[in-house]
């Protein structure tokens, strides 16, 4: 249906629209209070907005979903913008859930790190703005209440006290070195004070150590003077204030760049702080910046009590609603100097990325002069080869846009059937798999591939580019220094069958772009090496064996003891073992045997 006729029949109800190219492929979702209204709007009108006339222009139809109420609208927006990323939306790199630190309901309950689906049987205390956060959270109470940290599997196998016991970070519940009431009390201890209740732990702790020493229990009393002393620095450090879990969230602009800076407050305490940068909101206000970043940030996760903003938004009371939580524009003088504080944040966060764009943009410049290209590298990808004496050879690409690693677009190859240790076969793979494979998908190719080797490696990405009628992409070999010193590299071209070296000052521009290409490309390879060659070495042979599963495996571990006996016994005595047929021992016996 052409798309005249399918405004005139457009409900008037809230709803979102899917904007859709030539392709039939999402470029934008929004949302609108009237779907006639709003959707009318991108063809009845000029448009004075340089990203919106670029949209209405890639516009061939349109799809839309009726919703009942316009918060309804707002959350189905969220879910289609993070399912389809569309071109023409503000974007944020996909987050993570929060970690929480999380109590058991054990005997003995173990406090541990959390991120995931919550078990409504725990204590969660959060959320936290990282891990890192959590476990250095973790790493304090340890100190001072010494509950346990360890798994209930560890925990269960002990008959004697383990490390942390004897370096006085665990009272070794697990062997009975601590009453359960005690361990109990040193708990709720730590859950009063997670819980943000800085005052009342310390008076508790207090009281408790004092009954300790009345009742001549010095060794309790000296415990809990030992927590009274941590808790007390962890005060003063911590400086706590009446205060409800906030996140304040501040926003800036600067040469079309927005910043947004969210401090994580719990319990009056800043204990971590995220800045982001949206992608395509480049002439957007500010205020639909924020209005957009909201419901993308918040949504999916644990919204905080308040949320406390540098702007005043139009659709305050919808996000509010829609996330279930309060927005706070015009802060009382106690939560003044937090906004502040992330307002100066954004402000120097933003300078330092700025200030990394343009040093991106002078290397990749320079980088066009030396390897002669017509336009800009903005897209550019690297390839290594990693192996031990042949042993489990992976080749990694890493991929670079506008000078920075786009890690999820990073590719590892496992290279098969070839001789142990012939780098220019499994660079010759490596190649032939990449790019054969975004021919056949129809996806774009980089400006510039780089090939971390010599001119054997180079000539192999050659000869595979030519088979698969690839001319467009410019071949760069990267070849170590004298020494293998950085910054003595070797780039090498060929062109009309002549090869050309260049070498560069250390300092160069171009040459430190190159360089940190190529060692991330090193690295990504190193580390799936490493990952690969680890589980093969921790594979068990029986896992090869049709019909030798997970359990079957395990009972015949139990029964001969390990691997060795297994391979030591015949049929008859493997048939011994529970749901092991005489079929099956042969089966085994054979494989084991080869």
């Amino acid at each position: 249906m052409p798309v005249k006729d399918k405004l005139k029949n457009l409900s008037q109800h809230p709803g979102v629209y899917q904007m859709l190219d030539k392709k039939d492929q999402v470029i934008y979702v929004g949302k609108a209070k009237n779907l006639k209204k709003r959707v009318s709007s991108y063809f009845s009108k000029q448009h004075s907005d340089g990203k919106t006339k670029a949209l209405v222009a890639n516009i061939k139809d349109f799809d839309v979903i009726v919703t009942d109420t316009e918060t309804q609208a707002l959350l189905l927006e969220n879910e289609l913008i993070k399912q389809y990323k569309p071109r023409y939306n503000i974007l944020l790199k996909d987050a993570k859930s929060y970690p929480y630190i999380y109590i058991t309901n054990d005997k003995h309950p173990r406090v541990s790190f959390y991120r995931g689906q919550k078990n409504k049987d725990y204590q969660f205390f959060g959320p936290y703005p990282s891990a890192h956060v959590v476990r250095d959270s973790l790493s304090l109470l340890k100190k001072i209440f010494k509950v346990r940290q360890c798994t209930n599997s560890v925990y269960r196998s002990r008959s004697r006290p383990c490390l942390e016991y004897q370096i006085g970070l665990c009272t070794a519940p697990c062997v009975g070195k601590i009453s359960d009431e005690n361990y109990t009390q040193d708990v709720s201890m730590m859950s009063l004070f997670l819980s943000g209740k800085d005052k009342e732990t310390l008076d508790k702790v207090s009281n408790k150590m004092q009954q300790a020493s009345i009742d001549l229990d010095f060794e309790l009393a000296a415990h809990y003077r030992d927590q009274l002393i941590g808790l007390r620095i962890l005060q003063e450090q911590h400086t706590s204030q009446s205060m409800d879990d906030i996140d304040v969230v501040s926003i800036v602009e600067q040469e079309g760049i927005h910043a947004i800076e969210v401090l994580f407050i719990r319990s009056g305490k800043q204990i971590g702080q995220e800045c982001v940068f949206p992608k395509h909101a480049k002439g957007k206000n500010v205020k639909v910046v924020l209005s957009a970043f909201l419901p993308l940030y918040y949504l999916g996760k644990d919204t905080p009590k308040q949320l406390l903003l540098s702007e005043k938004l139009a659709d305050k009371t919808l996000i509010a609603s829609a996330l279930n939580t309060r927005i706070i524009d015009t802060p009382q003088k106690d939560k003044r100097h937090f906004l502040k504080i992330a307002a100066l944040t954004a402000t120097e966060n933003l300078k330092q990325h700025l200030i990394s764009k343009f040093t991106k943009r002078k290397q990749l410049e320079q980088l066009k002069i030396t390897l002669n290209l017509d336009s800009l590298p903005n897209v550019m990808e690297c390839f290594d080869i990693s192996h031990t004496m042949g042993e489990a050879t992976t080749a990694s690409c890493v991929v670079f846009e506008k000078g920075l690693p786009k890690i999820k677009k990073y590719r590892q190859f496992n290279i098969k059937n070839i001789t142990p240790g012939d780098d220019y076969a499994a660079m010759n793979q490596a190649v032939f798999r990449r790019y054969s494979r975004l021919l056949k998908d129809d996806k774009s190719l980089p400006n510039v591939v780089f090939i971390d080797g010599g001119l054997g490696q180079l000539n192999q990405a050659i000869m595979v580019m030519n088979s698969i009628g690839i001319e467009s992409v410019q071949l760069v070999g990267v070849a170590k220094g004298e020494g293998r010193k950085a910054g003595l590299e070797t780039l090498i071209m060929v062109k009309d069958g002549k090869t050309q070296k260049i070498n560069l000052p250390p300092h160069d521009q171009a040459l430190m772009l190159v360089n940190h290409i190529r060692d991330e490309s090193h690295r990504f390879a190193i580390k799936n090496h490493r990952n690969k060659r680890a589980k093969k070495r921790q594979t068990s042979p029986l896992e090869n064996i049709k019909g030798v599963g997970k359990l079957r495996r395990t009972a015949l571990l139990n029964y001969f003891g390990g691997f060795q006996e297994i391979q030591k016994a015949n049929r008859d005595e493997i048939a011994k073992v529970d749901g092991i047929s005489l079929a099956l021992a042969d089966k085994i016996v054979e494989k084991l045997r080869r």
